[in-house]
């Protein structure tokens, strides 16, 4: 039944992300959610002593707005797994105050929107392969980055969050390819994940 189990992985993480909850209230029913759920991303071997992700403090000012212009092309990224090479076709880029950020559309059945980021706390602070914004595949949308009328974005970087490959090898991740890396130092969102037994993934 793990494709069931996916299906409500899948659901209940777009419930929560849709959800009323305050940014605590969010961070706290992930953390649940990461604890309890067969398809959670923290190893199996973790999840008895898991007590928690790590996050950065409530950061205010990771909250911008930034003006959208034209893009075009595509790219292919390979996974490194079963997926295999996954092409995306650039929607726009959003001029940001940490610098450009491409927004991707993943060009398969259904697409979706993909925002991956990779800042300078990324392999010190933070999952060294970059955090999203937002990949509505996973139903991760509503928060890190929002529409807004007149061709501008709602960006909030408290909810960067890691890749499933941050938390266990056995998961093959798109990374954050060039034009998506920022030289700031983004200290909003999720931290880098620490085993229970202090080690890093």
């Amino acid at each position: 039944m793990d494709d069931l189990d996916l299906l409500d992985w899948r659901e209940r993480t777009a419930r929560l992300y849709l959800s009323d909850l305050n940014l605590a209230g969010f961070r706290a029913e992930r953390d649940r959610l990461f604890a309890g759920h067969p398809q959670s991303p923290i190893p199996s071997r973790d999840r008895a002593a898991f007590t928690g992700l790590r996050y950065h403090p409530p950061n205010p000012s990771a909250v911008v707005e930034a003006p959208l212009r034209p893009a075009h092309g595509e790219l292919d990224i390979d996974t490194g797994g079963p997926d295999g090479v996954i092409r995306y076709r650039r929607v726009a880029v959003a001029d940001t105050p940490w610098g450009p950020l491409t927004l991707w559309w993943i060009a398969a059945y259904g697409g979706g929107l993909f925002v991956p980021l990779r800042d300078a706390t990324c392999g010190r602070e933070s999952y060294g392969g970059g955090r999203y914004l937002t990949d509505t595949v996973k139903g991760t949308h509503g928060r890190g980055l929002t529409v807004l009328a007149g061709d501008r974005v709602r960006l909030d970087a408290n909810y960067l969050y890691n890749p499933s490959c941050a938390y266990d090898d056995r998961w093959a991740c798109p990374l954050a390819p060039q034009e998506n890396r920022v030289e700031v130092a983004l200290r909003a969102g999720e931290l880098a994940y620490t085993r229970p037994d202090g080690s890093g993934t």
